[in-house]
């Protein structure tokens, strides 16, 4: 597990509500109308303080999990009040601790902008998700408007430092690890934006 990085998530997590209060505010319905297509067992990367387990639909099995503990600990409060089974747990995205083909649904919020090797976590997921089984993006990702794109660019470096990284192409990072993709909706812009794919089924 990487230790730097899971200390740096340690101390985000104290601030962590207060920093993204704004943003459940402007993006809680996209994500709530995103994650509706959740079905199955299901897993949701990178679940942070657990803001958004609020969006989930009722009923569902669910795994969460993040790499730091000082999340987890803020996320195992929130996960009592789901109408489901949500199990917390403590993991590296780049390296899953579960089986193949074990999840019908993965999710993620805000995640690959921040995994160190993106290409190697959608890998991940890819191995996780049964055949045809869905992964369910709401992301920041770069933008494809060379202006916006290059401020993006000149502020990676600084957000780094904080959090995320802005200038991910989280969209192409999903094709080349095998995904297939669905469909892509611009939320904001076309900076933040919800991502639909799928895992291949066997001889497609």
């Amino acid at each position: 597990m990487d230790k730097i990085l899971q200390a740096k998530w340690d101390r985000l997590s104290r601030t962590y509500d207060l920093m993204a209060w704004g943003d459940e505010r402007r993006f809680g319905a996209a994500k709530r109308m995103l994650f509706s297509k959740m079905t199955g067992r299901c897993l949701m990367l990178a679940a942070g303080t657990g803001n958004d387990f609020r969006y989930f639909p009722p009923g569902l099995t669910v795994t969460a999990i993040d790499i730091s503990p000082g999340m987890i600990e803020r996320a195992q409060r929130k996960a009592s009040a789901y109408e489901g089974d949500l199990d917390v747990r403590l993991m590296d995205a780049q390296a899953l601790e579960f089986a193949d083909e074990s999840f019908d649904t993965v999710v993620t919020v805000c995640t690959f902008c921040s995994v160190p090797d993106a290409i190697r976590g959608l890998r991940e997921l890819y191995r996780c998700l049964k055949f045809d089984g869905r992964l369910l993006m709401f992301e920041h990702v770069r933008s494809r408007i060379g202006p916006i794109a290059i401020l993006q660019d000149l502020m990676t470096p600084l957000s780094r430092l904080v959090g995320p990284e802005m200038n991910r192409d989280t969209v192409s990072n999903v094709l080349r690890a095998g995904f297939e993709l669905i469909r892509e909706v611009n939320v904001y812009f076309d900076v933040v934006k919800t991502i639909e794919a799928r895992r291949p089924k066997l001889g497609t």
